[in-house]
């Protein structure tokens, strides 16, 4: 009896001739990679090699030139984030696509459908179970940047694994993990493949393809090498065709020389935030290695020995002590999170590499750009770097070549020490080889190198002394063939001696309720709401002093008319809010207020009919909404810059503004003015709209899907288009709510002022942005909130006041305006710098 075979699986994932250039250059040249149901394809290459390239147009992020996509069978023309997501594809970056202002359940909510996190009382819940599944013990309201690198991983593996996908890609995902949440995500991993979801590993690490992989893909420069299943390819044909020769050896030869030689580093007693009594030596010749569980200290060490966080105890470089302020001078520091503290991410190779070494490049009193790019050229062609060019934005390089940037920067910089945290994170193999050769020939220069890294078998390999770090202390030193992986983890898992952190000596004897209650008062310090409290306490503190100077301060009158200026000035400065959320900023109000009037004062005159007033009103809003779009398609489409894109509106409007009335004219119909400044007592109706308004936005910024995606787009762009928000869009509906508010703002203004003038309005561009970043609003983008910037307003409408009951000369107007804005830009600066130390000193 004949048989027929079974009709062989869908692929799940079907990529055919995809090719893809960037500026001329090939990323992916005819690359084919087909994923079958329920397996783990291992992706391997080296740095640039197109791995995270070919991902990000499997997943919608990048358009591809050419090539066919189908997911389960079917061909798919058009692919974004979105409808990636809907097709059931989730990928976890190497470099996560988090929102750093917002918080973990904002994070939550703006990437995942609204059908996972659903409305109501479950919807916390539902957030505690994902982070949960991924062991990330973090509070949901929590702001993101407050989080450790890995913590930050492990909300992105949560985001992917809440879709429950049928194709999951993994990017390096287990770079900055511990080893117990590497072997909690391996579980979750086979535990997805067990019910059939197909998924994409990338990764440097051969070890893991090992462990979890199916079968392998492998490309280099663009093309593909070879695909083949994991049990029939080995280790050392797979090197072979990742870097296209082969590899003699991963690690080069070990410090050699007598183990009484001189002593070119010695640290005695260190003890300083999250460890204690830190004692190591080595010779010249030899790099130092620091191993533990990650979060145990060896980063705060490491940070403490690069000037950046302050300590007790002895360094001695070479026989001389050195301080800590010398070290921050002179060590060359490579974190492990390069994004955010090792990179300048919008400047260039060359830029970020020469920062450290200027004076290395000068020529009298100016710099030599011959000298620069000789020694820039050197540097980066022995630490075989791929750039388009010196001047290519650093952001464009691949993991592996930002941190050879990092590592040239270091070299530049003649650092008498070299600090390594994670060094070879992220980095393909070939990479990693070329990093370890460096170190070694820097430490046999004479430079003492230490390294730290959760890789015990990278420790194993490259460090000719080891410390072993639990909760702070040092559990275990190791020298020559005591460095081995098995001691390393026995050493660092055995260990019970006790955490020192100084919170925790703070916290001692304290009960979990005292902790739960500062942790809560230390989130509402870190949140946006804290402004609008200090500002509501100055308000009062003024007002009170003036009132003690002057009785007639809290009369009716005076009431009205601060409350009324408040109302324009609040309308404009809450359209100001949304442009200064979403990253930009809007130059243009001042003059938008100034010509919406002059066109009002056309058509709501004193003999004026009804229609005609109607039809001025709307006249201003139509101007209003296409100024609005004017502002956002320049941005957005023609690449503008916000401050060049809105600056060129300023000068387009305020021309209009003298063209449509060279003087003064048109006086405003009364009885309208009157409708709009009608007063409930002494409080204005247009006063209490105002603040109906502001309550609405505030409510929509935080819990509807408009705010979120408006302050993730000022967060972080990149990471917002990834989870699936339409940055242009939303920006540019962003700019016309800005010019709709100014519309309101314009209103207020033409009742007060009661005629054409096309002088008026002008002032208020550099108002509206004193009295947003008075509210704490950031000038970054991101972060915010309309209540702050009510606040903001009312206090610099309180200030000005201030000068006539005062009896103060105007100039005080314009010096108290710059105090308060000088002021807040401080006080926010000095609360970002402390979190972001807090941050990077968390595990």
């Amino acid at each position: 009896m004949p048989t027929t075979e079974a009709p062989a699986a869908v692929a799940t994932l079907s990529m055919t001739g995809i090719s893809k250039s960037f500026g001329g250059a090939a990323a992916l040249t005819d690359v084919s990679l087909e994923v079958l149901p329920g397996e783990v394809h291992a992706l391997l290459g080296e740095n640039g090699a197109g791995k995270s390239t070919l991902m990000n147009v499997a997943t919608g992020t990048i358009r591809p030139d050419r090539g066919i996509i189908a997911i389960g069978g079917e061909v798919v023309d058009v692919l974004d984030p979105r409808e990636a997501t809907r097709r059931g594809i989730a990928f976890v970056h190497q470099h996560p696509a988090v929102l750093p202002d917002m918080t973990v359940l904002e994070n939550l909510l703006v990437a995942l459908p609204a059908s996972i996190l659903p409305r109501g009382a479950s919807r916390l819940d539902v957030a505690h179970e994902l982070l949960a599944t991924v062991g990330l013990k973090v509070h949901l309201s929590d702001r993101v940047e407050t989080l450790s690198v890995a913590q930050k991983h492990l909300l992105e593996i949560a985001k992917a694994l809440a879709v429950k996908p049928s194709l999951l890609v993994l990017d390096e995902p287990t770079a900055p993990l511990g080893q117990d949440s590497v072997d909690m995500l391996f579980a979750l991993v086979r535990d997805f493949v067990a019910q059939g979801t197909s998924v994409v590993y990338i990764t440097h690490r051969l070890a893991e393809v090992r462990e979890l992989a199916d079968r392998v893909t492998v490309l280099r420069d663009g093309r593909l090498r070879a695909t083949a299943i994991v049990d029939e390819i080995s280790d050392r044909e797979l090197l072979s065709l990742i870097v296209g020769r082969q590899l003699d050896s991963t690690f080069p030869p070990k410090f050699d020389g007598p183990r009484e030689g001189a002593t070119s580093f010695a640290a005695t007693g260190l003890t300083g935030p999250g460890f204690n009594e830190v004692s190591i030596s080595a010779q010249r010749g030899e790099i130092i290695g620091v191993a533990g569980v990650v979060g145990n200290g060896q980063s705060d060490l490491l940070r403490a020995l690069a000037g950046l966080a302050s300590f007790d105890g002895a360094v001695e470089i070479e026989g001389r002590a050195v301080t800590g302020r010398e070290l921050l001078a002179r060590a060359a520091y490579l974190p492990a999170d390069r994004l955010s503290e090792g990179l300048m991410m919008r400047l260039s190779v060359r830029e970020n590499a020469a920062v450290s070494a200027l004076r290395r490049f000068r020529s009298g009193l100016l710099i030599s750009r011959k000298r620069e790019l000789g020694m820039l050229g050197d540097t980066l062609g022995s630490l075989s770097v791929k750039a388009a060019s010196l001047d290519a934005p650093v952001s464009s390089l691949s993991g592996g070549n930002q941190q050879k940037v990092m590592m040239a920067r270091a070299l530049l910089s003649e650092p008498v020490l070299i600090l390594a945290d994670e060094p070879t994170q992220g980095v393909d193999v070939g990479a990693r080889a070329e990093i370890y050769g460096i170190l070694r020939e820097v430490s046999a220069a004479g430079i003492p190198v230490i390294v730290a890294s959760s890789d015990a078998k990278e420790l194993e390999g490259l460090c000719d002394t080891v410390i072993v770090m639990s909760r702070g202390h040092v559990v275990d030193t190791l020298r020559g063939a005591e460095i081995t992986e098995e001691r390393m983890i026995h050493s660092a898992v055995s260990s019970t001696t006790r955490t020192v952190n100084v919170d925790d000596v703070r916290n001692d004897g304290a009960d979990e309720r005292a902790a739960g209650r500062r942790a809560s008062v230390r989130r509402f310090l870190q949140g946006d709401y804290a402004p609008p409290v200090l500002l509501a306490i100055v308000m009062l503190a003024l007002g009170a002093f003036i009132f003690a100077q002057n009785d007639r301060y809290l009369g009716d009158f005076n009431i009205s008319s601060m409350l009324l200026l408040t109302s324009a000035l609040g309308f404009i400065a809450m359209g100001q809010t949304i442009a200064l959320l979403t990253g930009g900023i809007d130059l243009s109000v001042g003059p938008l207020v100034g010509f919406l009037v002059v066109v009002g004062s056309f058509f709501i005159l004193n003999e004026s009919p009804t229609t005609s007033i109607l039809l001025g009103f709307a006249a201003m809003l139509a101007a209003s909404i296409v100024v609005g779009l004017v502002n956002g398609a320049l941005i957005r489409y023609v690449k503008f810059t916000a401050i060049a894109a809105t600056l060129t509106v300023y000068i387009a409007l305020q021309g209009l503004s003298f063209l449509l009335r060279p003087t003064a004219e048109g006086f405003i119909n009364s009885e309208v003015s009157r409708a709009i400044t009608t007063k409930l007592g002494p409080v204005p109706i247009a006063f209490i709209v105002l603040v109906l308004v502001v309550i609405g936005l505030e409510v929509a910024l935080r819990r509807t899907p408009w705010g979120w995606r408006l302050r993730a787009a000022g967060s972080d762009e990149e990471s917002a288009r990834r989870v699936g928000v339409e940055v242009n869009r939303t920006v540019v509906l962003g700019y016309v709510a800005t010019s709709a508010l100014t519309f309101l703002g314009a209103i207020m203004l033409m009742t007060q002022i009661g005629v054409g003038d096309p002088a008026q309005g002008v002032a208020y561009t550099l108002s509206s942005i004193t009295a947003v970043v008075l509210g704490g609003t950031s000038l970054l983008g991101g972060r915010g909130t309309f209540v702050g910037t009510l606040f903001g307003s009312m206090l610099l409408i309180q200030v000005l006041n201030a000068t006539v009951f005062l009896r103060l000369d105007q100039m005080w107007q314009y010096i108290l305006q710059g105090v308060l804005i000088l002021a807040a830009a401080i006080l926010y600066a000095i609360a970002r710098s402390k979190r972001r130390r807090r941050a990077t000193a968390r595990p």
